[in-house]
């Protein structure tokens, strides 16, 4: 198996290595012929060459282990940037601060808050080592966050595994589960919603997508970039060590085969204790107004920070490689250079506030080196013991690397895939077969209980968590005196897609938006992390495409600006890749928490409202994939312009008080909805369903959504207003051992038998998850 720096340790030297030939900038002049590892690196033959124009010599080994992590896909975009570009096109938006470049983006939420919020994926290191993939995936995000200036006030999690019931899911989902729970809990963050889906087109490719969101003062926001000749550039927090050298140019930018991945760097090893102390040095930090440029250690370590502070900067930098910290002293430059070792920071602060900055972090009891200097001219140089074996231009390393227009073609299947239509599959035709299916839809891995994942994670942590899983959104007070809070959804069905990537993208933007909606919120902003197979495929590249451009349109439409994202590729095994997975995340405000609308039912005697139109429209439905095994037909139609008056519908009822519960229809349809609205706190109902049950039950029609009011009247009349829909269901009732779901004429489910169907899948597959709250199994956290 090739490790991700063969070669690198032949031309190259560490302190215990001192009589090894150092690889300088002078000796790579003089030596053009020598052979380099660049494809090892993740480099292609004329990529290599660009560098060798831009230098105008071979690199030294340095320079070639900073250019291959920060041209690789995962650093430079370079296959879907000529798509991305299309957010950038968005009409300009009053609430959005900063977007899409920085670290995360920034919103305006009203009365001097500013919000930052972004997704990001930790896909193929949580497949290698599930715990420490997920957790540093935590810790990344978290720290993307924080660069900004603000403090990290939550996270969530989009989770996707294989079968549920697949050997490899068992091996990899606990301890992914584990991973996030461990590292969020130990740094105080709740986590307020997210995912767990199951399909076999992520078996050996879980993917891992991780949000966090933090809050600041609009004069608190910071920026990556490294300005003012002569201010120092300081390394903080953890230590270097070994672990993740590689990530981005291998583990992020590579498939897997048959056998797993072709080269296993190591994977990142966490420490969410530091990542604790870390947080707060840096606030009192931004509070002492200590720093002019700050940038966080992830995907490519040092050679992204130092790249990308001098690229966004007018000046150059310096660095003294050997003044880094190590925890393993046998590292040479070009290891320093490309390990991911967490919990790392790099700062630019001025001369005369070098001595505070130092006594801050003394004070978090975290390490913190000078390690260099902003220079004149437009170079980055570094040096090792004194010699100089890195001088590049850095905006050719962390902004100006390769742009690729890929091939595109559209999937020879999709034809076929799409004749398929799956409201020709066989329907139940009694209240017996229909009673079966619902339990079959609502008991299956995607629609069971979540609570086998959600009670190993903290979710009211820091006391200002006010709605979270199994709510369709998380909501979180960000100010204790006006209640001013945010909602936040993640949503992302690969299924639909797979049928039509753009439908289907924007169908997810859709359900993160009236997810959001829902709890009562105004959605204000859009974030994604756009999962797909290897971009070297057309097919796949087409699939990318659309969901770029539907993502584009849609946000359009709802008048949304995208803030900021990732984009996960080399999402495949062998040469299949994974369904089409963009995973969009929306952030909407509450100016008042204590109105938002929770997504049960509480009490008798309420009439339960179907709010927006059903349609037959069962293409890609759980119904279809969970009682037939089937995915064919065309997704649901979209109708943003009915998502945006449903939402606005529903901000007005939540404002006026006129609904006590609000629950999206989605993925198993009115009866995946009606079965989480009653189990919520066990109370039942009597309905009737007009026309034909089965549609009504499983249809998954978009922009619907079930109320409960005591005023059904006063919500008919403001629907009706709004040019949405309503259709009376029944009425709430019964709670105890007999409380049931009855509908008319067709079927009676108990609610302990149903929730004995909802609550068994996990635990039944998984066991009983070990308490994880403030533990990290023994070996997580690296020495120091």
């Amino acid at each position: 198996m090739t490790s991700a720096t063969e070669g690198l340790s032949e031309l190259d030297t560490g302190p215990g290595r001192l009589s090894a030939r150092l690889d300088t900038v002078e000796l790579a002049g003089t030596t053009p012929d020598d052979e380099q590892p660049y494809a090892e690196l993740g480099l292609k033959d004329d990529e290599y060459a660009r560098i060798k124009d831009i230098l105008g010599r071979r690199p030294t080994t340095a320079e070639l282990a900073m250019y291959s992590v920060m041209w690789s896909e995962h650093c430079s975009y370079k296959s879907s940037k000529v798509h991305l570009r299309q957010f950038g096109d968005l009409p300009h938006s009053d609430a959005l601060l900063v977007g899409i470049g920085e670290n995360a983006g920034v919103v305006d939420v009203g009365d001097g808050y500013a919000v930052t919020f972004k997704v990001e994926s930790h896909n193929h290191p949580s497949y290698v080592e599930p715990y420490q993939g997920a957790a540093t995936g935590v810790g990344g995000i978290v720290r993307d966050i924080l660069t900004m200036g603000a403090r990290p006030i939550a996270v969530m999690d989009s989770l996707r595994f294989g079968p549920a019931d697949a050997p490899d899911t068992a091996r990899v989902l606990p301890g992914v589960v584990a991973g996030v729970g461990g590292y969020g809990n130990c740094l105080g963050l709740p986590n307020i919603g997210g995912e767990l889906l199951f399909d076999e087109c992520y078996a050996g490719n879980p993917l891992v997508n991780a949000l966090c969101v933090g809050v600041m003062r609009h004069e608190d926001v910071r920026l990556a970039k490294a300005e003012g000749v002569g201010n120092k550039v300081i390394l903080f927090g953890a230590r270097t060590g070994g672990d993740g050298i590689g990530g981005v140019s291998v583990l992020a930018s590579e498939t897997f085969d048959a056998e797993g991945p072709a080269k296993r760097p190591s994977v990142q090893v966490g420490d969410p204790f530091m990542e604790k102390l870390l947080i707060e040095a840096c606030l009192e930090i931004f509070g002492q107004d200590l720093v002019t440029g700050i940038q966080d250690l992830g995907g490519a370590g040092l050679s992204c920070a130092t790249s990308e502070l001098a690229s966004a900067g007018t000046g150059g930098m310096h660095v003294d490689l050997d003044t880094v910290p190590l925890r393993d002293s046998t590292l040479t430059p070009a290891e320093i250079l490309m390990s991911e070792s967490q919990e790392r920071m790099c700062a630019i602060v001025e001369p005369g506030k070098v001595d505070q900055f130092l006594a801050v972090c003394r004070k978090w009891d975290v390490l913190a080196t000078v390690i260099g200097e902003v220079t004149e001219g437009d170079r980055l140089t570094v040096d090792w013991h004194g010699e100089r074996i890195i001088d590049v231009p850095p905006r050719t390393v962390a902004h100006e690397g390769p742009v690729y227009e890929r091939p595109m073609a559209r999937p020879a299947d999709l034809d076929r895939l799409q004749a398929d239509d799956a409201g020709k599959l066989p329907r139940p035709t009694t209240g017996a077969e229909l009673q079966a299916h619902w339990l079959a839809v609502i008991s299956s891995p995607d629609g069971a209980d979540k609570t086998w994942v959600t009670e190993q994670y903290d979710r009211y942590v820091r006391g200002n968590t006010v709605l979270a899983q199994p709510e369709d959104a998380g909501v979180v007070r960000i100010d204790e005196d006006s209640h001013r809070g945010i909602a936040l959804a993640l949503d992302g069905n690969a299924r639909y897609a797979r049928l039509d990537p753009y439908t289907g993208t924007q169908l997810n933007l859709a359900e993160a938006y009236r997810n959001v909606a829902v709890s009562g919120a105004t959605p204000l902003a859009v974030t994604n992390c756009l999962n797909f197979g290897s971009p070297e495929e057309p097919e796949v590249m087409w699939q990318f495409a659309e969901a770029v451009r539907g993502l584009a349109d849609g946000c359009r439409e709802l008048g949304l600006p995208v803030t900021g994202g990732n984009v996960s590729l080399y999402n495949q095994t062998g040469d299949v890749p994974i369904n089409p997975t963009p995973v969009i995340g929306v952030l909407g405000v509450h100016e008042d928490v204590r109105r938002r609308i929770p997504g049960g039912w509480r009490a008798d005697g309420e009439t339960v409202l179907l709010l927006g139109e059903t349609r037959e429209e069962f293409g890609g439905s759980a119904w279809a994939s969970v009682v037939h095994g089937h995915l064919g037909g065309r997704p649901p139609t979209v109708d943003l312009a009915a998502e945006r008056r449903l939402g606005e519908l529903l901000a007005a009822l939540g404002r006026d008080g006129l609904v006590s519960s609000a629950h999206d229809v989605a993925d198993g349809g009115l009866a995946q909805t009606l079965t989480e609205s009653a189990l919520r706190y066990g109370v039942g109902a009597r309905l009737r369903l007009d026309g034909d049950p089965f549609a009504a039950l499983f249809s998954e029609s978009a922009a619907r959504a079930v109320v409960t009011t005591n005023d059904p009247g006063a919500v008919t009349t403001a629907a009706q207003e709004a040019g949405v829909a309503v259709t009376e269901l029944g009425t709430t009732g019964g709670d105890g051992p007999d409380a049931a779901l009855v509908v008319q004429d067709l079927l009676e489910l108990r609610l302990d038998e149903l929730r004995a169907a909802w609550t068994a899948t996990l635990p039944a597959l998984f066991g009983t998850p070990e308490a994880t709250v403030g533990r990290v199994p023994a070996g997580a956290v690296p020495t120091s």
